[in-house]
Formats: structure tokens, sequence, C-alpha cells
């Protein structure tokens, strides 16, 4: 059975409490990858944990992870899935990056 990915992660991504979650299409837009997850954690441990889980349930079922970077700090972790890359991030670091804005 072939799981979508970008289903998988927004469905795991739900069930961690993750705020705000939206998965955008950059197929032509990024050279690396197809769909960018972005969603809110409500503290750095929040964040921290997210990305934790998230890791480990995506290995349970057989999906690679390719890289993550960010958390020594957890304000923003960033972990790539290949076809999807997820960006975790506290509120603050949302609002200033604005990610939605760059890739809509």
């Amino acid at each position: 059975m072939e799981i979508n990915l970008t289903d998988f992660l927004t469905s795991t991504l739900e069930a961690l409490k993750a705020q705000d979650i939206q998965a955008i299409d950059v197929k032509g837009k990024s050279s690396i990858t197809d769909t960018m997850i972005i969603c809110t954690g409500t503290s750095s441990r929040h964040v921290a944990s997210t990305a934790n889980n998230l890791i480990e349930e995506s290995k349970k079922v057989g999906i690679d992870i390719f890289a993550q970077e960010g958390k020594a700090v957890a304000d923003w972790i960033v972990i790539d899935f290949g076809q999807a890359i997820v960006h975790i991030l506290q509120n603050e670091s949302r609002e200033m990056y604005q990610l939605e804005k760059l890739w809509a």
C-alpha cells in the first residue's frame, strides 16, 4: 500500500497538536521538493517534540528522512522528506519569515 506523503505528514502533525498546518504545492517553484508543509508549535519544547515524533512515526511506516536542521534552538525545525519539506516554527518565527507568502 502506497502512502500519500503529504496526507501522512499533515495528519501526523494534526495528531501531534501542531497548529495552522498548511501544505503548499511548490512543483515548478522549487527545485528541491514538491510540497512545503508549514505549521506552528506552541513553544520550543512543543516544536522539538513535534519534530521528534514526526520523524519516529515516519520511520515506523518506512518513510526516509534526508535531513533535519534547527533542533538545537527549536525555534524553527526543518525536516526534509525528499518530496516534502516540513517547517515547524514557533509563532514569532512564522510571523517574521512568512514562508506562505514566499511559496504561495
